[in-house]
């Protein structure tokens, strides 16, 4: 925290939104096993029914707030929910590894880091990017941020339920598939900004 004292607006934004994503996962992991208490399921069951419900919506609070306070242009939108996506990964990981380790295997390292990091990143990216079209269209708001969590909930629960299953490398596939088509979306418009620019300064 203290480096962002010395770093530049767009260092701030995403190392900042790192560190968010990972204090949000802190305080949602103690509230799901506030929960998981409470409901006296089993894992399975609340992997694939209720955690997915609580940490999506949290996760999307900080990206609404910035959207209406900060910026709503949906490039800072993207960066700023793909780096809370990521700290809640990166955190999450931490846990389970600590509180796993005897268990832990290249496999298990592969299906989290691959499959839970992009997942938890394509998640909140998708809520991102439907906050820049809703939030212009008041009428849409409402319904289109709660379909837009609606989405992320369902994605969330499908991996969860693939991954905790005899194909969790399914699982794994999952978000890379649907990471490549954001990839190559974002490639072909910073390729096109550049195209732009060194027309301006040709003209």
């Amino acid at each position: 925290m203290l480096s962002l004292l010395v770093m530049s607006a767009r260092e701030r934004r995403v190392i900042g939104s790192i560190l968010l994503g990972t204090a949000i996962c802190l305080g949602i992991s103690e509230i799901n096993l506030i929960i998981y208490g409470k409901l006296k399921v089993d894992m399975l069951y609340f992997t694939s029914n209720v955690s997915p419900v609580t940490e999506e919506i949290i996760k999307a609070i900080p990206v609404v707030i910035y959207a209406f306070v900060f910026s709503d242009d949906r490039q800072k939108l993207i960066t700023v929910s793909f780096a809370i996506g990521l700290g809640f990964a990166i955190m999450e990981n931490m846990i389970l590894f600590t509180q796993n380790i005897k268990d832990i295997n290249i496999t298990w390292a592969i299906i989290r880091g691959f499959g839970a990091g992009l997942m938890h990143s394509v998640c909140t990216v998708a809520v991102g990017i439907g906050i820049s079209f809703v939030k212009a269209r008041k009428k849409l708001f409402y319904c289109g941020t709660t379909a837009l969590l609606m989405m992320a909930i369902t994605y969330h629960a499908i991996y969860n339920t693939i991954a905790l299953s005899a194909y969790r490398f399914y699982g794994v596939l999952l978000p890379m598939l649907t990471y490549i088509p954001i990839l190559i979306t974002f490639i072909k418009k910073k390729n096109r900004k550049n195209s732009e620019k060194r027309t301006v300064s040709y003209d």
